[in-house]
C-alpha cells in the first residue's frame, strides 16, 4: 500500500465550500417532508430516482432540472428525491467506481478532485434546483463530506451486513434505506434496521462517538440472486405482506419499505421498471396495510435509454447499469401521480 497524500478532513472541505442559509433551509424543508412520510404523517409517494451513477456533472444536472419541472406538477402526491450516486460498488472490484474516484471517467483516479466534485454536484442540485438529493453510503468514513447536503441515504446490498455501516446509519439525521443482501436473506436487512434504529458508542473517523439511533432506518427490497445465479424478485404482493408481518413481529419504529424496481427485481432489464412500479402500486391499492408500509420506489433513470461503455460519448446515457430514458421516466412519474 502506497500512501500518496493526506486528504482534507470533511470539516475543512465544508468550510471551503459552505452552504448558504437558503440552502440550509431548503434542505431542512425537504428533510422534514421526507420524515413525515416515514413517520406515517404524510401519504405522499417517494420516488428516489436518477442515474445508476453520477458520471457527468452537466448531464446529471440537466436530468435533475427536468425532474424539477415535473416535481412542481406532482407535488401534491409525489416527493421526488434525485439520485446523485457518487460511489459505484463493484461486484469484483473492477471498473468505474464513481465520481468520488474519477470525476472524469476517462482519466486516472484522483480522490481530492473527487471529493470536491461530489460536494460541488450536490451543492449545485440544492442551490440551483432546490433538491436535497440521495446518495449511497459506500464508505461510511466519507459520509461527512456530504452530510449537510443529503436528504436520503442508501446502504447497498453488499454493505448492509457491515457493522460500521449500521452504526454510522444510527447516527444520521436522514432516512437511511437498508437493502436486502444479494443472496436475499431478509433477516440480514432487518438486523441492520434494528442496529440502525438503536443508540451505539463506537469509533468514527478517530473519535469515540455515541449515536442516538435513527428511527427512519428502513428496508429496501431489491431482489436477490439464487444459488444458480438467477435473479429472484421480491417486490410481489406476498413479499410485501410478509415484510409487513416481520416488521410488526420485531416491534420496530416506523415500518417502511422502498421498492427498488431495478437490480435483481428487474434482472437489470431497465424497461421492466415501469411494469414493476405499477405492480407495486396495485399491491398498495388492494391492501391498506401494504400501502401504509410502502413509502415509494427506487428507479434508475437518465436522459437516454440503456447503457454504454465508458469510452462512448452519448450524452446522458449511463456508463454503468442500464437506465430508463427521460421520456419514459416523465410518463411514469405522471402515471404514478395519477394512480395514487
Amino acid at each position: 500500500m502506497i500512501f500518496k497524500r493526506k486528504l482534507p478532513i470533511p470539516q475543512d472541505i465544508k468550510a471551503q465550500f459552505p452552504l448558504t442559509q437558503k440552502m440550509i433551509d431548503d434542505r431542512q424543508k425537504s428533510l422534514e417532508e421526507l420524515k413525515s412520510v416515514f413517520e406515517g404523517k404524510s401519504d405522499k409517494f417517494v420516488l428516489v430516482i436518477g442515474p445508476c451513477s453520477a458520471d457527468n456533472k452537466d448531464s446529471v444536472l440537466d436530468y435533475i432540472s427536468r425532474l424539477r419541472t415535473v416535481q412542481d406538477k406532482v407535488a401534491d402526491k409525489v416527493i421526488i428525491v434525485p439520485r446523485i450516486y457518487t460511489n459505484k460498488p463493484r461486484t469484483n472490484g473492477s471498473g468505474y467506481k464513481g465520481m468520488l474516484h474519477q470525476p472524469d471517467p476517462t482519466k486516472e483516479p484522483d480522490m481530492l478532485e473527487g471529493i470536491i466534485a461530489i460536494r460541488d454536484i450536490h451543492m449545485c442540485a440544492l442551490r440551483d434546483l432546490g433538491f436535497s438529493c440521495a446518495d449511497e453510503m459506500l464508505y461510511p468514513e466519507n459520509h461527512r463530506y456530504l452530510s449537510d447536503l443529503l436528504a436520503y441515504i442508501a446502504v447497498g446490498a453488499r454493505s448492509v451486513e457491515n457493522q460500521q455501516h449500521r452504526l454510522t446509519a444510527s447516527g444520521m439525521d436522514v432516512p437511511v434505506g437498508m437493502k436486502n443482501p444479494t443472496e436475499g436473506d431478509i433477516s440480514v436487512m432487518m438486523n441492520a434496521i434494528v442496529a440502525a434504529q438503536h443508540s451505539h458508542t463506537f469509533i468514527y473517523r478517530g473519535w469515540e462517538v455515541t449515536s442516538e439511533g435513527n428511527p427512519y432506518a428502513h428496508a429496501i427490497l431489491r431482489g436477490f440472486t439464487d444459488a444458480f445465479g438467477r435473479c429472484m424478485p421480491n417486490y410481489h404482493y406476498e413479499d410485501l405482506v410478509r415484510l409487513n408481518e416481520t416488521y410488526h413481529q420485531m416491534g420496530l419504529a416506523n415500518p417502511a419499505v422502498i421498492v427498488d424496481a431495478n437490480h435483481a427485481n428487474s434482472g437489470k432489464k431497465y424497461l421492466e421498471q415501469i411494469r414493476i412500479t405499477h405492480d407495486v402500486i396495485n399491491s398498495c391499492k388492494v391492501n391498506p396495510d401494504v400501502r401504509k408500509l410502502v413509502k415509494g420506489m427506487m428507479i434508475e433513470s437518465y436522459i437516454e435509454d440503456g447503457a454504454q461503455k465508458v469510452d462512448e460519448c452519448t450524452y446522458g446515457k449511463s456508463i454503468t447499469d442500464p437506465c430508463l430514458g427521460w421520456e419514459k421516466t416523465e410518463r411514469l412519474i405522471y402515471d404514478v401521480a395519477e394512480s395514487l
